[in-house]
């Protein structure tokens, strides 16, 4: 489980997250929705102990990233999907962290089958195309077998085979038990995927509920989702 408690993050005089609490339970998608600019990378980073908030705290499984013993075992991130060696093969780039985290090379096939990249394990990570890219930082945050992840946009640069891969793969995840935190600023998609909904805009909690519940404040999710964050978006288009 994620718990968020009143997290704070300040740069000058700039709140990026401000006084934020929510949570992620164990057997739930939760999607994380804002506008660009909400803050939802900023909290992902705290959580995951990369930047040091201000005030407030995160914890997973009870305890602060920085506490845990093995975090590959038990928290996988997709923070930036090219996040690894261009000259180094998928399958070595994955061996790399399994071994960081006492993890048996074997993992590391399996965790290439479950991303559809088995072909492509030999491959230099840097000849990747985008929606390969992004399976691999996908497979990344798997090695571990983790109770917890955190992907931030996992279906940017995937296919629409790719998107409707990426969704089966979380809700299984989920349905076996773990705590999924899913990124976007694709309502629609996320929706198709996600239990719960997250919404912040300019760091602030705006909503903490389910696709259906948001969907009954309008016409449609969409609508919804505008009308909550238009106050929150970083430009707004002219109005005749």
């Amino acid at each position: 489980m994620i718990e968020v408690r009143q997290l704070t993050r300040r740069y000058g005089a700039t709140a990026a997250v401000d006084q934020l609490s929510f949570d992620v339970r164990p057997g739930v998608v939760t999607g994380f929705l804002g506008p660009n600019g909400s803050g939802k990378s900023t909290t992902m980073r705290l959580i995951l102990g990369l930047d040091s908030a201000d005030a407030g705290q995160a914890r997973i499984g009870g305890r602060p990233y920085r506490d845990l013993r093995w975090p590959l075992r038990e928290v996988g991130a997709l923070l930036e999907a090219r996040a690894f060696h261009p000259g180094r093969a998928a399958r070595a780039h994955l061996a790399a962290l399994a071994a960081g985290n006492a993890i048996p090379r074997a993992r590391v096939e399996e965790v290439l089958a479950l991303t559809g990249l088995e072909q492509a394990g030999g491959k230099r990570a840097g000849t990747f195309s985008l929606g390969m890219a992004q399976r691999l930082g996908i497979a990344a945050a798997l090695p571990g077998d983790p109770g917890v992840l955190l992907l931030d946009e996992p279906v940017s640069g995937l296919d629409p085979e790719g998107i409707r891969w990426i969704r089966g793969l979380l809700r299984s995840l989920a349905a076996e038990g773990r705590a999924v935190l899913v990124s976007s600023h694709l309502i629609s998609e996320t929706a198709l995927m996600a239990d719960h909904l997250v919404v912040i805009g300019r760091g602030r909690l705006l909503a903490d509920t389910t696709a259906a519940e948001l969907a009954a404040r309008a016409s449609t999710l969409e609508e919804a989702f505008l009308q909550l964050t238009g106050d929150s978006t970083e430009y707004r288009a002219a109005r005749s």
